[in-house]
C-alpha cells in the first residue's frame, strides 16, 4: 500500500492534531511504515467531545425521526458493502490478520448497521397499569448522550461498529478513539460515515495514545458512556475512573476459554474446532480457545490428530488466500507471547509443536510465532490461568463431566466455551454449569449481531449485539400526569 498520510475527523471535519504531532504505524508482515496518524492528546479530546455534544443538542440529530436515523445506518451498511476489499486490505495493512478473515468480517459489517438501523424505531415503552388513583403514568426511553467506544487492535472495525451500531440507533453521539497500533481502519470508516450523511459531530474519530488522548475521554464530565474492548488491566483503569462520575460503561476483556473435548466427540470435528480455535487469528482474539480439556480415556490419541492436523497449518503473507496463521500485530504481545513460552517451558510443560519464533522465509520480516502446544500442563500453571493472546494451546487431562466443570470454572475469567459431544444431555448440563457468558457445542469462535456478547467474572460487565443492547445506550424515564380535577394534600405522599 502506497503511503498515506491520515487527519482525524472531528465536527464534520477532516483536522491535524492540535499540536501537530504524529505518529507512525507499521506493518506487521513486513515490518515497514505504510501510515502516518495524528498523536491526539487532552486539547483534541475536548474537542471532539465538544464537537460531540454540539451535535447531540442539534435539532438536525436531536428532532431527527427514528426512522430516518434508521435509514442512515442502512446507508452506512450500504457503503461499507461497497468498500469490502479497500476497507479490508486496510485492517491487514494494519494488524497483519488474514485478508480471508478480514474481508469475511467487514462482508459482514453491514448487517449490524441493517438490524440496528431496524431497531431505532421500534424503542417502545409502555402505559402503566399504576396503582394510584386519576393518574396516567408510562415509561419512555432516552439516548444517553455523548459516548466514548474505545477498541483494541486486534479486529478494530468489527470492535468499532458493536458501539457505533446500537448507539447510533439509539441517538447518542460518539468519539471513537480505536488503538494507536490499528487507527486507520476507523478514519476509513469515518469517510463512509461523511458519506452517508450523518450530521457533523455525531460521529468523531480522535487517534492516539491510552494516557494521552484516551484518559482525558474517559475522564471527561460531558461523557456519559464508555464503551470499551481490550485488556483487563485498561477495562479495570476505566471501570475506576468511571465509577467516580458515575459513568455507564460496557467492558468486553480477556479470556481463558475452554474447548472441551468428551470421549463421544467426533474426534476429526473437534480437531479442526480445537485449532481454529487457538490458531485462527494467530490467537489473538478474545475468546481463543487456549485451554483445552481432553478425557483421559482419548487423550493420547486426539492429542496425536491434533498435532498432526496443526503441524499442517500454513504461515506466511496474510494477504495470499493460502496462509492460515499470519503474523503477531505489535512488537509487544510478540515478546508477550515467547514470554508466555519460556515460563510454561520453566512450569514443567512439555513442547509437543512449536515454541519459537519462526524463522521460516514465507515469515519475511514479520512477527511469526510458531503454532505452540504443550502437554502434561495443570490449571495451576500460569500458562492455563493467565492470557496469552497467541497461537499456544495447553492441555489438560479431565476424568468426567464433574472434574472438567471443576476445572474450567477455576479461572478468574468466564468469557467463552467450547464443548465437543454427541450426548444432548450433557450439552445441555455444561451449557448450564460453565461459568461462560458464552457456550458453543460442537463449534467455536461464532458471533452474531444478534446474539449477545459478553462475559461472566474478569471477562467484563455487560453486553454487545443482540437487540438488548440498544439499551445498554438508552435510560429511561417515567412519565406521570394526574388527571384529578382537584389536587390533593400536598402533604402526604400520593
Amino acid at each position: 500500500m502506497k503511503m498515506t498520510n491520515y487527519k482525524m475527523y472531528v465536527g464534520g471535519e477532516w483536522i491535524d492534531a492540535a499540536a501537530g504531532e504524529t505518529f507512525e504505524t507499521k506493518n506487521p508482515y513486513t515490518g515497514e511504515t505504510w501510515a502516518t496518524l495524528p498523536r491526539g492528546r487532552a486539547a483534541d479530546a475536548e474537542r471532539a467531545v465538544a464537537a460531540a455534544k454540539a451535535a447531540f443538542n442539534s435539532p438536525e440529530w436531536s428532532k431527527m425521526k427514528p426512522s430516518v436515523r434508521g435509514q442512515l445506518l442502512r446507508r452506512l451498511g450500504d457503503l461499507i458493502a461497497e468498500n469490502v476489499e479497500h476497507l479490508a486490505a486496510t485492517e491487514v495493512a494494519d494488524n497483519g490478520k488474514l485478508l480471508a478473515e478480514m474481508r469475511g468480517q467487514v462482508r459482514y459489517l453491514p448487517q449490524y448497521f441493517y438490524y440496528f438501523g431496524g431497531l431505532a424505531d421500534k424503542i417502545e415503552g409502555g402505559v402503566l397499569p399504576i396503582d394510584k388513583a386519576d393518574t396516567f403514568t408510562f415509561t419512555r426511553y432516552e439516548p444517553l448522550g455523548v459516548c466514548v467506544a474505545i477498541t483494541a487492535w486486534n479486529s478494530p472495525l468489527l470492535l468499532a461498529v458493536n458501539k457505533l451500531a446500537p448507539g447510533l440507533a439509539a441517538g447518542n453521539t460518539f468519539v471513537l478513539k480505536p488503538s494507536e497500533f490499528t487507527s486507520a481502519s476507523a478514519l476509513e470508516l469515518a469517510k463512509l460515515v461523511e458519506k452517508a450523511g450523518f450530521p457533523a459531530g455525531v460521529v468523531n474519530v480522535v487517534t492516539g495514545f491510552g494516557l494521552e488522548v484516551g484518559e482525558p475521554l474517559v475522564t471527561h464530565p460531558d461523557v456519559e458512556k464508555i464503551a470499551f474492548t481490550g485488556s483487563e488491566y485498561g477495562g479495570q483503569k476505566i471501570y475506576e475512573s468511571a465509577a467516580k462520575n458515575f459513568k455507564k460503561v460496557t467492558l468486553e476483556l480477556g479470556g481463558k476459554s475452554p474447548n472441551i473435548v468428551f470421549d463421544d466427540a467426533n474426534l476429526d470435528n473437534a480437531v479442526k474446532g480445537v485449532v481454529g480455535g487457538i490458531m485462527a487469528a494467530t490467537g489473538q482474539t478474545c475468546v481463543a480457545g487456549s485451554r483445552l480439556l481432553v478425557q483421559e480415556s482419548i487423550h493420547d490419541e486426539f492429542v496425536e490428530k491434533l498435532l498432526a492436523f496443526a503441524r499442517t497449518a500454513k504461515m506466511g503473507d496474510p494477504m495470499l488466500p493460502t496462509t492460515q496463521v499470519g503474523p503477531v500485530t505489535t512488537p509487544a504481545q510478540y515478546q508477550k507471547i515467547l514470554d508466555y513460552i519460556a515460563i510454561a517451558k520453566d512450569e514443567g510443560a512439555v513442547c509437543r509443536l512449536g515454541g519459537n519464533p519462526s524463522t521460516k522465509p514465507e515469515c519475511g520480516n514479520g512477527l511469526f510465532v510458531e503454532p505452540t502446544i504443550f502437554t502434561g500442563v495443570n490449571n495451576q500453571m500460569r500458562i492455563a490461568r493467565e492470557e496469552v493472546f497467541g497461537p499456544v494451546l495447553c492441555v489438560i487431562p479431565f476424568k468426567d463431566e464433574e472434574d472438567a466443570i471443576a476445572i474450567v470454572n477455576d479461572t478468574p475469567y468466564g468469557l467463552a466455551a467450547g464443548v465437543w459431544t454427541q450426548d444432548m444431555r450433557r450439552s445441555l448440563v455444561m451449557s448450564e454449569r460453565l461459568q461462560a457468558g458464552m457456550v458453543w457445542v460442537n463449534m467455536y469462535r461464532a458471533v452474531s449481531y444478534m446474539a449477545p456478547f459478553g462475559g461472566f467474572k474478569r471477562s467484563g460487565v455487560g453486553h454487545e449485539n443482540g437487540q438488548n443492547a440498544i439499551y445498554s445506550y438508552l435510560q429511561t424515564k417515567s412519565v406521570w400526569i394526574s388527571t384529578a380535577l382537584e389536587t390533593p394534600d400536598p402533604f402526604v405522599l400520593g
